[in-house]
């Protein structure tokens, strides 16, 4: 028997046991909770390898992002550079970019063995996908080629307008250094001269002329630039053609210094600033031996004249100029909506000048319907759009294509799994290439047909217009 001490010892102790029975049943043992832990770090890595179905259409394909790789080491310019840049697209490649690819594929593919064709793929899309298409698709798709129908007045009261439209005619002689050199017939200043006086007799009498030199002080000296460069001066002012008085004007300079081009095209569109194009047609003629050496911009310069409301036509005539000035000098006419001849001698000088540029009847109403810088900047703005697209895919097709021979090589895939990749980069390839150059195609016949309207109604405009003017 136990006396009262004893039983409540015996009490207190199975307590104890209980209590300590219950705090093991709720509290798991340490290998237990590792277990858990350790499940949970695997679910985890399965869920973060988790790798995206690559994109199977069209739409999906042009949406979606680059990848991992290429977003983290290939700056999105060097991915569609065009051919004159290729060589830094591909050095980085092969140097830089291809080492670091080809350990991460290593990698990837030594811990995951056994996956079909379309898990490899998918991978290396995940990687490899250059993600560059939308942004140049976007402009592919609203491309616009610009080409605006002119206004093509018609009826009796606006032939009865062009007959009374009064034309200005504004020389610009180039009197720089290297008008003193000789050709055959004698010396470029001299021959020009000439040749101009010719023209002037020959103009009829209500045509208002005009005649600028330009570079006719100072020397060809760097010390001279400035001085030569500010030599733009009017020695015929705007009026009705007076012989003596014209001939005065071109006896006062001689050749002598730098070349400010646009400088002197600024001038005459000052000149005939407060002559609009309603009532008058504004025409210059430029006579230049070579490029612009005042740091001014001819383009810019004539492309102002044409497109001021005075509406002038930029002619120039290249004397013996190098193929350097003669492309500064053609894009210079291109810009002002006129024409570029080049001469080499007297005789052609005098061709251009008295027969193919003396202002006619024709040239009164002359109209142009799409100008040749029109039409070739539709065709580069389009190349620019389209280019950058091609290079794209085909840089992330050959990527994968690349990958896929590396794993082979390291024996991480089959020879079969990799033919099978291959097949399908191309494939995808060939879908994006084939869509992006139909759109193209449609976009650039687009342009063609626009072109080709507005130059059948200019035309039917012009013949209208010529028999009407016969008549008289």
């Amino acid at each position: 028997m136990f006396n009262n001490h004893t039983a409540k010892l015996v009490s207190c102790f199975l307590c104890f046991l209980l209590l300590t029975g219950c705090a093991d049943q709720a509290k798991p043992s340490s290998n237990v909770k590792d277990e858990i832990g350790a499940e949970k770090k695997i679910e985890e890595e399965k869920a973060s390898e988790e790798i995206p179905k690559a994109p199977a259409g069209l739409e999906e394909m042009i949406a979606q992002s680059p990848g991992k790789l290429v977003e983290e080491y290939i700056d999105p310019k060097l991915e569609t550079v065009g051919a004159i840049d290729y060589f830094k697209y591909s050095k980085f490649i092969d140097k830089t970019f291809t080492p670091i690819a080809n350990k991460e594929l290593q990698n990837y593919f030594e811990k995951h063995k056994d996956l079909t064709s379309d898990q490899i793929y998918d991978y290396l899309v995940y990687q490899l996908a250059s993600g560059q298409y939308q942004s140049y698709y976007d402009k592919l798709i609203s491309y616009d080629h610009g080409y605006v129908m002119p206004d093509l007045p018609d009826g009796e009261d606006e032939i009865e307008l062009a007959k009374k439209q009064k034309t200005n005619v504004v020389i610009l002689m180039d009197a720089s250094g290297s008008m003193k050199a000789s050709v055959t017939g004698g010396v470029k200043m001299d021959l020009a001269k000439e040749t101009i006086k010719q023209f002037t007799d020959q103009l009829e009498g209500d045509i208002n002329v005009s005649l600028l030199a330009y570079g006719h002080k100072g020397t060809g000296k760097d010390s001279d630039k400035e001085k030569s460069c500010k030599a733009i001066e009017t020695l015929y002012p705007l009026g009705s053609y007076d012989e003596g008085q014209f001939n005065k004007a071109m006896n006062s300079f001689q050749a002598s210094g730098w070349t400010p081009l646009a400088g002197a095209m600024e001038r005459a569109n000052e000149l005939l600033s407060a002559y609009s194009s309603d009532e008058y047609k504004n025409i210059v003629y430029i006579v230049s031996d070579g490029i612009e050496t005042c740091d001014g911009s001819p383009i810019e310069a004539a492309k102002k004249l044409h497109e001021s409301n005075i509406q002038a036509k930029v002619n120039i005539i290249g004397f013996d100029v190098d193929d350097e000035g003669q492309k500064q000098l053609k894009q210079a006419a291109e810009a002002g909506g006129g024409d570029y001849a080049t001469v080499r001698d007297q005789s052609e000088f005098e061709d251009v000048i008295l027969k193919k540029w003396q202002p006619s009847i024709f040239q009164l109403i002359s109209q142009q319907g799409v100008m040749l810088h029109e039409f070739v900047e539709q065709k580069q703005r389009l190349l620019d759009i389209h280019s950058p697209l091609y290079n794209a895919s085909e840089r992330e097709a050959n990527r994968i294509i690349s990958a896929s021979y590396f794993l082979e090589d390291q024996k991480l895939i089959s020879d079969e799994a990799g033919a099978a990749v291959r097949e399908k980069a191309k494939e995808m390839r060939d879908l994006r290439n084939e869509h992006f150059k139909a759109v193209r195609d449609q976009k650039d016949e687009e342009a063609k047909q626009a072109h080709d309207e507005i130059e059948a109604k200019v035309q039917e405009w012009k013949d209208k217009w010529y028999k009407e003017l016969d008549k008289n």
